[in-house]
Parts: C-alpha cells; sequence; structure tokens
C-alpha cells in the first residue's frame, strides 16, 4: 500500500476506534488493516497506536500523525476534485456539528437534496447545544449561532435572524400583552442560561432601555425554551429562526415589535489550521442559501 493509502487507513482506524470497524469501512479484511498499521510503525520508527480496554487509543506520536495525515488526505481530495471539475461529486464523510434545535427546524431538510447531488457523501450530524472542540471531535464544519469564541477558527457568517419578545396567545390571553419593555417585570418569562433573573436591552429611537426579568423557568437547552413557550408557561427572547414555524402559523406571536434587540448571527466555524474542504464549503453554500429566505 503507497503512503497516502496507510495514511488514511490509520485515519480511518482513529477515527471508528478499532481495526474491524476500519475493515469493514474500507470493505477489506482485518487482518490487511493490522498488517498495514504495523509496516507504518515499522517505517516511522515509533508506535501510533495502544490497546486499551476501551479499543485502540492513538499515543502522542500518533495523534501527531494523524492531524497532519487527515490534512494531507483533505488536501489530496482537493487536489483531485479540482483535477476532475466542478461537476464532479462530493465523496467521503461531512462530520457536521450544531444545536440540535437549529438541526431539527433548519438544518436537516437541507440533506436530502443535498445527498442526492452527491451519491459518493456520507453526513454524520453531531448535536449538541455546547461549544465542542472541533478538532478533537473530528468536525469538517460547525454551525453556531452567536456569538464566537474560538479565535483560532475560521469562520464564516451565513446569516442574521432579528429577535424578539415571544409568547403564544393563549399566554398573551391569560396574563395580558406586555405594552412597554417595563412590564416585562410583571410576566413570567423563561430564561436561557443559569440563574434566576436576566437582563435583556431594548432600542427605540436612538434610546435604550434594560430589564432585569425573572421566571421561574430557566433552561440551557433552546429546545427546552420552545417546549416551555409552546406549553403557554410565558415569554421569551429567541431569535425567529427558533421559532420559524410558529411564527408562520401564527402559534407564536412577537410582542414589543416597536421596540428592537440586537440580531443573531449564524456562523460556519471550521477547524483552525487545516484545510477547508469541498464538502464543507459546499454544504455552508446551501445553509447560507437557505438562511437568505425571509423568516417570519
Amino acid at each position: 500500500m503507497d503512503r497516502l493509502g496507510a495514511m488514511a487507513t490509520l485515519v480511518r482506524v482513529i477515527d471508528t476506534g478499532s481495526f474491524s470497524a476500519a475493515a469493514r469501512q474500507l470493505n477489506i479484511g482485518q487482518p490487511a488493516i493490522s498488517k498495514t498499521i504495523a509496516q507504518l510503525e515499522d517505517r516511522l520508527g515509533v508506535r501510533l497506536l495502544t490497546r486499551t480496554t476501551r479499543g485502540l487509543t492513538p499515543t502522542e506520536a500518533g495523534m501527531r500523525f494523524y492531524e497532519r495525515a487527515r490534512r494531507s488526505i483533505e488536501e489530496a481530495d482537493e487536489a483531485e476534485l479540482a483535477a476532475r471539475g466542478e461537476g464532479a461529486g462530493l465523496t467521503g464523510t461531512l462530520r457536521i456539528s450544531t444545536a440540535a434545535t437549529f438541526a431539527r427546524l433548519h438544518v436537516v431538510k437541507l440533506l436530502p437534496a443535498f445527498l442526492a447531488d452527491h451519491p459518493g457523501l456520507n453526513v454524520e450530524l453531531v448535536l449538541d447545544d455546547r461549544y465542542i472542540d472541533l478538532v478533537e471531535e473530528g468536525i469538517d464544519v460547525s454551525l453556531r449561532i452567536g456569538d464566537l469564541r474560538d479565535s483560532s477558527a475560521t469562520a464564516r457568517r451565513l446569516g442574521s435572524s432579528q429577535r424578539s419578545v415571544l409568547a403564544t396567545q393563549a399566554y398573551l390571553d391569560r396574563r395580558g400583552e406586555p405594552k412597554t419593555p417595563s412590564e416585562l417585570a410583571e410576566h413570567e418569562s423563561i430564561i436561557y442560561g443559569q440563574g434566576r433573573t436576566d437582563t435583556w436591552r431594548f432600542r427605540r429611537d436612538g434610546t435604550e432601555v434594560s430589564v432585569a426579568v425573572a421566571g421561574r423557568l430557566r433552561t440551557t437547552g433552546a429546545e427546552g425554551i420552545r417546549a416551555a413557550v409552546l406549553a403557554d408557561m410565558g415569554l421569551t427572547i429567541a431569535s425567529h429562526w427558533m421559532f420559524a414555524p410558529e411564527l408562520a402559523s401564527g402559534a407564536v406571536c412577537a410582542v414589543l415589535r416597536e421596540w428592537t434587540l440586537d440580531p443573531i448571527d449564524l456562523w460556519a466555524v471550521y477547524p483552525g489550521g487545516r484545510l477547508v474542504s469541498a464538502k464543507a464549503r459546499a454544504f455552508t453554500d446551501i445553509v447560507a442559501a437557505a438562511m437568505r429566505a425571509p423568516t417570519p
């Protein structure tokens, strides 16, 4: 096996965590995988993998080799794709991370057409509201909403969404609709994060107003915010992306519409120090196009 093939085998073994899983994905026998890794270790003069009770884990040298090998494979794929032309289909596996709610509402529906255009491509969705290490998790592109925390990553802004105070009509019928930001203090607020209070900042005609709101329910997940609002438990501040279906149907209403809140951005974030793959670029292009569609 040539050097690039050996590198690809090691990458697949580390990604899957075992010789047997890598053999299944590469459609070759497990002994061939073991032989390739042994030959690679002999040539390099270092041990790349160690066996543990949980399977195979890379050594420190193995992890350094893995990162550079993966980058070399990506660059080779890019060169081949460029030579074959833009009409060639994408291949391999694209690992995407994003928040579960955003994926359910906006990402999954884009995948059927995307995969149909690229029959040789597989997609892995890693759904987590938390920020994760893109390199450690082997992520090709992460869709993140809000402020960016990783200054070493490469990022592309895909769109921006209005934010509003949102509630169901049933809740507003029961508690009344707030007419000014100060009236929010009299309402039950559903708060994203930790603690019992939050400060919401509004602007109108050059004036900024800050309101401390309180609520009996706080959740660290966007899906919890949606569920609580739709259960008529209170009002919240959220992007129109988060409640796009309900805003379109009228199940959720925006209040205090003459006041504005800071919009929120959607970013495609790529691992730092790595070439952005054609797969990741193609996928973020279709997300950007979808985000340009008007929200309710």
